[in-house]
């Protein structure tokens, strides 16, 4: 549908990426991927028709609608929740031209069986669902349902937008694209703002209801539920997979190794080539074989290794000075706003080189006990903190409150002390802030650049009580998986308020769960929490308070006591086998599918070199068109044995 033509972008003359170009195409699930600053944002931007590139086009054909969710975003505050929400549904007469448009195009045709046919009545039959959807009662329901899955109570609705925090604005602007059903759908870390309850309700919505889809995001369970295609920005080019991120994560890895070794190979030739060329400079007898080897020289075109791999980002806090034995000890201690009861009856004790997850619902009170132990606001009851306990504290906003006039430099030179001083440039570039970066204004970094900037401002204090709030919200993979690993290796206490998934596995040792105006306490990891409770997926962590949810589970109830007892171990098994078999069969034809489609594109790569070097023969031609008919083909069967195996799978709630 979209198609990127040679695109280029610089900043102050400094290239961001140059001539990439790919297609996105109708369904695709396409991950952006890349270190942070590398450009994805940007890319985003462009797709989005909100920033012009350095040169090169973007080309988006008539009619296709592109819905974008920015990071950061203004949201009017003149509305209500349910108003502001409704304005998704304010262009309707734009419907009603695309349709008209639509109708005359299929009109001037007569290719009825060409693809460019079957998409312009596919599309036909999109707009009048569209504006039928809209004619109708079901708006309500579609604005009710939506905001509902985003984390809203029906209570919300009538709230003035004014009330909501930025989370929760963005959640806002995300109901609405979500609810305007654009073409292809490009976000930018729509989970940062999320609870896991609302990531789930989000991965199925994606998989079910839209279209193309372009992400950029740093929650890997969220990528991998979602996307089948992963593009990646690196050293100013793009490397296409046409994999879900976990497979890309291997094949990079593959890559890295390729070019490593070729790098390698290249350097040992180089020099072998230079010593040649020292030795016999002036002897005439070999003046023909030096000036052929500095020809030589002159035409090596040299291989780059990814930026990521050549960095140099080492995270490690200073050695935590001692504290007490129990750093905090909570005894009943309670939250309200007015008459509302955020939490009450809070008992814990964290001993010293405990690491516990705070998880749960939005709104449930994690960043509220937070505060309490940080005595930032009141509460009742009683919290007492360890002998010489030294809390360094990562809020959610903690990026934002930098200053955006001040150099990267500036930032933490203002606040290093002693012999600190005398090597700020050094830890700048551990961090990947070396050289020109340094001298950058905090206000043109990226979201995950003033992330990590902020971080570094934590680290030059030698804490032995981390309280990490959201700490992984704009960090790229790299970045976070060292941060883990630096939080792992803490000798300190650690509380992690966070809704990854994948951040939480193997770092904490207890889980507080919040819910329900309770903090309960589960030893063990994120994992070991869900087998505790019998939870059979990850959207089953948080139980949504909402009436919807309630009115679900009284429904599973009720099912469940209207059905028969409980079939015989022999029926479960005999069930079982039929569905493993189901399954398989399923799993077989994808797999078929994905081998065609591997050797198609072989084929096609072949004909496609042959075409490049000047063979442009009618042969040629009709064994490229054959080829790329047979790869389309083969690509419809893939998606409908997916399609199929992704049926079987939620029937029987497996995976």
């Amino acid at each position: 549908m979209i198609n990127i033509n040679n695109l280029s972008v610089e900043f102050s003359a400094r290239p961001l990426f140059s001539n990439i170009g790919f297609v996105i195409n109708r369904n695709d699930r396409i991950a952006l991927t890349g270190k942070n600053g590398a450009g994805k944002s940007t890319l985003l931007k462009i797709l989005a028709g909100l920033q012009q590139p350095t040169s090169g086009s973007v080309s988006v054909p008539n009619g296709v609608s592109v819905g974008y969710l920015p990071q950061q975003m203004e949201v009017a505050d003149d509305t209500t929740l349910f108003e502001e929400t409704a304005k998704a549904f304010a262009d309707k007469v734009s419907y009603e031209d695309m349709l008209a448009d639509t109708l005359a195009e299929i009109e001037r045709r007569d290719d009825y069986e060409s693809t460019e046919y079957a998409q312009l009545l596919e599309r036909m039959d999109y707009l009048n669902q569209r504006m039928a959807m809209e004619a109708s009662e079901n708006v309500e329901a579609e604005i009710e349902k939506t905001l509902v899955g985003l984390g809203f109570s029906r209570n919300d609705f009538s709230r003035p937008t004014s009330e909501f925090s930025g989370g929760w604005r963005m959640r806002i602007e995300l109901a609405k694209i979500l609810l305007r059903r654009p073409d292809v759908l490009l976000l930018d870390e729509p989970t940062n703002h999320l609870d896991i309850e609302s990531i789930q309700w989000l991965e199925q919505f994606l998989l079910s209801k839209a279209r193309a889809v372009v992400l950029v995001s740093h929650d890997r369970a969220f990528l991998d539920n979602v996307t089948t295609r992963t593009i990646e920005i690196t050293c100013g080019r793009i490397f296409d997979y046409k994999v879900k991120y976990s497979d890309f994560v291997v094949l990079r890895k593959e890559r890295v190794e390729q070019q490593t070794r070729a790098y390698e190979n290249q350097q040992k030739m180089i020099a072998e080539t230079r010593e040649f060329i020292e030795r016999f400079r002036y002897k005439p007898s070999k003046a023909v074989q030096v000036q052929s080897r500095i020809k030589q020289l002159e035409k090596i075109v040299p291989i780059e290794v990814d930026e990521v791999d050549n960095s140099h980002l080492r995270l490690k806090f200073p050695p935590a000075p001692r504290s007490g034995d129990c750093p905090v000890i909570a005894e009943d201690v309670a939250k309200s706003y007015g008459s509302h009861t955020v939490f009450s009856n809070v008992t814990f004790t964290l001993k010293r080189g405990d690491k516990v997850a705070f998880v749960g619902k939005n709104g449930e009170g994690k960043s509220t006990l937070v505060k309490c132990i940080m005595d930032q606001i009141p509460y009742d009851g009683e919290l007492r903190k360890g002998f010489n306990v030294k809390i360094g504290y990562f809020a959610q906003n903690q990026a934002q409150l930098l200053d955006g006039e001040l150099t990267v430099f500036d930032t933490i030179d203002n606040v290093a002390t002693g012999d600190m001083r005398t090597k700020v440039r050094d830890i700048l570039g551990a961090f990947m802030f070396g050289g020109e970066a340094s001298d950058k204004k905090v206000k043109v970094l990226s979201g995950g650049e003033k992330t990590r900037l902020a971080m570094i401002k934590l680290l030059l204090e030698p804490v032995n009580f981390l309280i990490l709030d959201e700490p992984t919200n704009h960090l790229d993979m790299r970045t976070k998986d060292i941060l883990k690993g630096a939080i792992k290796y803490f000798d300190g206490t650690v509380i992690v308020v966070s809704h990854d998934r994948e951040f939480l596995d193997g770092l904490v040792d207890k889980v507080y769960e919040f819910g329900g105006g309770k903090v309960v306490e589960n030893l063990g990891g994120i994992y070991d929490f869900l087998r505790k409770k019998n939870l059979g997926a990850l959207s089953e962590l948080e139980l949504s308070t909402s009436p919807t949810a309630n009115e679900d589970k009284e429904k599973v109830a009720e099912d469940s006591e209207s059905q028969s007892s409980e079939p015989t171990a022999k029926e479960s098994y005999a069930m079982q086998k039929a569905r493993e078999k189901e399954v398989k069969k399923a799993e077989k034809a994808v797999r078929e599918a994905e081998e065609r489609i591997s050797k198609l594109e072989s084929e096609q790569k072949d004909v496609e070199d042959a075409l490049s070097k000047g063979d442009s023969s009618a042969e040629t031609l009709d064994r490229y068109a054959g080829i790329t008919e047979k790869l389309e083909n083969a690509m419809a069967e893939w998606e409908e044995a997916q399609t199929a195996l992704e049926n079987i799978l939620k029937t029987n709630n497996i995976g």
